[in-house]
């Protein structure tokens, strides 16, 4: 009897320390890896190892490996965003001082001037290089707010054409000292699209006056409706209620597209693509001043409010389209 038992008892026997040696292997591969993790050198490329072959092990270390890519890969992002962001602000400073320091020379010009008529014509000259530099600094602001994560823009219907209509007569002083008569083309004035009236009040006044600091003459400014197949939910990152729910049924949606288009200087030193980035300046055909913020701030609102903003170039016309979801 007691013989008959004795294999069962070395099978248990056996399993049992199998048991046990794979715990004390796993715990110990473990407690390894944790110590690693423990006393990396953040700035290290160290990568975590196992010398185990125990199932699971060698899964883990490579996903802590993954993380630890994925990590240094951020990093690397954030450190070159900030170099250029410094440059950016280097380049930008330079801009602020030069209309200061000229603004602080017709000032002397000013103070030491008898004639009367040559004065007003230092202290004018004063005030444009002022203005310019106060303009520098709104826009600076207007792409610092554009940028926060916590911006807060209202969701409502707004009527995109007497925006439009609003920011071009403001800049009526300015078409007719360029000798421009603009052109409005609108399908229909009572179209709403679905956004913050002040962020698209500031995205139209931008293009509008890219299209006059850089253009080389009138611009086109044209309001279509389109009709676009509705995307499937899944591809929406942040689905319109009007869209989401014609999502996978084969239905459109309704758009609205605010397009505005002029001829420029020189159109191959424009790169259409880059035309929304922090600071671009094409210096052959856009050297009329500015910022670099204006096309960039349109572009971080109309993504804040899941609205489409491009740019193309076609021959050497410029143009540059809004598209938003209709109430």
């Amino acid at each position: 009897m007691m013989s008959d038992l004795l294999p069962a008892a070395l099978l248990l026997l056996g399993v049992a320390m199998g048991f046990i040696l794979s715990m004390a292997t796993y715990m110990g591969e473990l407690k390894r890896i944790a110590r690693f993790l423990r006393n990396r050198n953040a700035r290290s490329n160290a990568r975590a190892t196992t010398n185990a072959v125990a199932p699971g092990i060698s899964e883990l270390a490579d996903a802590i490996n993954t993380e630890l890519d994925r990590s240094a890969q951020a990093h690397v992002e954030a450190l070159r965003r900030q170099q250029g962001f410094q440059r950016d602000l280097s380049a930008l400073s330079h801009d602020i001082r030069t209309p200061l320091t000229g603004a602080k020379g017709y000032l002397q010009l000013a103070e030491d001037e008898m004639d009367a008529e040559q004065r007003n014509r230092h202290l004018a000259a004063a005030s444009a290089r002022i203005d310019s530099t106060t303009e520098l600094l709104d826009q600076l602001f207007a792409y610092t707010k554009s940028t926060d994560p916590d911006l807060a823009l209202t969701h409502e219907p707004v009527a995109l054409t007497p925006l439009v209509e609003r920011v071009l007569l403001g800049h009526y002083p300015e078409f007719e000292a360029h000798g421009w008569e603009p052109s409005l083309e609108v399908d229909d004035a009572a179209a709403t699209v679905m956004g913050d009236s002040e962020a698209i009040l500031r995205i139209v006044e931008n293009l509008v006056t890219n299209a006059i600091r850089h253009g080389a003459g009138a611009p086109r400014i044209e309001l279509h409706r389109l009709d676009r197949p509705a995307p499937p939910k899944s591809e929406m990152q942040r689905p319109h209620p009007e869209a989401a729910s014609t999502a996978g049924s084969g239905h459109t949606s309704s758009h609205l597209e605010l397009r505005i288009s002029n001829p420029v200087h020189d159109p191959t030193s424009i790169d259409a693509a880059r035309l929304f980035e922090r600071f671009y300046q094409a210096d052959a055909a856009r050297g009329a001043g500015g910022s670099g913020l204006g096309l960039s701030v349109a572009a971080n609102l109309a993504h804040a409010m899941d609205m489409d903003i491009s740019a193309t170039i076609e021959g050497n016309i410029l143009a540059i389209s809004l598209t938003a979801h209709m109430a």
